[in-house]
């Protein structure tokens, strides 16, 4: 059995985690801003490339976040449906059916591959390969 100290130790390890790939995500994000802007501002010269590095690394590390923010909510949704319509737990959309049973016990003919001798099926014959 797990104590509530060794319980609250995994949860701070995994709050950890989840912090630090925070921050790398919004490095990686900054960093890929900084690039971009550096590259728009190389038009201005030295100045330009050290003033688009740094509006760049800005913007890319608001949208990273914004990003993860959007992206978290969503998962947060669509685990909601998933536990309604069954998807996590239980069985999937099909809660407690009730069938009616069969009167003699035997499947249909049609449902049993089987076919109905000398009828025609709705759709018609099978029509013959154009020339």
């Amino acid at each position: 059995m797990t104590t509530e100290a060794e319980t609250k130790s995994r949860a701070a390890k995994k709050k950890q985690k989840q912090k630090r790939k925070h921050r790398e995500r919004e490095a990686g994000g900054g960093v890929a801003g900084a690039l971009a802007g550096a590259a728009m501002g190389a038009t201005g010269g030295p100045p330009g490339v050290a003033v688009g590095a740094v509006l760049g690394a800005l913007a890319g590390s608001i949208a990273e976040v914004t990003l993860e923010r959007n992206s978290a909510a969503k998962e947060a949704e669509n685990d909601k449906l998933d536990a309604e319509i069954g998807v996590s737990g239980g069985e999937l959309g099909a809660p407690n059916l009730k069938h009616p049973p069969a009167r003699i016990g035997a499947y249909s003919g049609s449902s049993a591959g089987g076919n109905a001798e000398g009828e025609e099926p709705a759709e018609g014959p099978i029509q013959p390969p154009p020339d």
